[in-house]
């Protein structure tokens, strides 16, 4: 059973909440300490803590044992595209989910889902989340279940990590390396120029892309 330790919570809430960096880089056992706190004091009604949740840049919500949302902060607006429900919206704050294969990934199928149902952490997964403008984002979720101190379950907590820029900034490297085997493998200077090219311009945009997380 997860059990959870809700020394310096607002310490370590803090500490992430004031990053310059629109992206969350976390190690998954500091992700762990950060949900797992966090949910065991919105249970408890510290309703202090959540300042300091409102300015995290990550997409973070907090449902009841049931899976029925009841706080996002801020970040979870811009990350869905769409204001989520409390006491409504369930499982999740996203409009559509997807695998990473383009599959309907149903709500009540969703990683959160399985974490709340299983009342298990759930990781090592991604997916697809689709706004209602149609655009869509890669993410990896870390649903975490809680408990009170008796053991009774309470809840659960996800983190939602955008790594859209990561995964295009990927294909394009791919792209780039396979301009550049093309290159070799003709014989005419005006298409290995050409390839060479567009291999240089993906690359370029592959930093950039990966810059923009740094």
């Amino acid at each position: 059973m997860y059990r959870i330790n809700c020394r310096n919570v607002n310490s370590c809430l803090v500490e992430h909440a004031n990053e310059k960096s629109t992206r969350m880089n976390i190690s998954l056992a500091a992700a762990d300490a950060i949900l797992a706190r966090t949910l065991h004091v919105l249970n408890n009604g510290d309703r202090s803590l959540l300042g300091a949740l409102d300015e995290l840049p990550a997409p973070i919500y907090v449902t009841d044992a049931a899976g029925v949302i009841s706080y996002y902060n801020p970040a979870c607006i811009a990350f869905a595209g769409r204001v989520p429900a409390v006491g409504r919206d369930r499982w999740c704050v996203t409009w559509k989910l997807y695998t990473e294969d383009g599959a309907l990934l149903p709500h009540d199928k969703c990683p959160m889902a399985d974490a709340i149902l299983t009342q298990t952490p759930v990781r090592g997964i991604s997916a697809l989340a689709e706004r209602p403008d149609g655009t869509r984002l890669n993410f990896v979720p870390f649903p975490t279940p809680a408990f009170r101190c008796a053991g009774r379950f309470i809840g659960a907590v996800n983190m939602l990590i955008d790594v859209t820029a990561s995964k295009r900034a990927a294909v394009l490297r791919e792209q780039a390396r396979r301009c550049r085997r093309l290159a070799v493998s003709v014989d005419d200077d005006q298409t290995t120029s050409t390839l060479n090219g567009l291999a240089t311009d993906y690359e370029e945009e592959a930093r950039k892309l990966s810059s923009s997380e740094a």
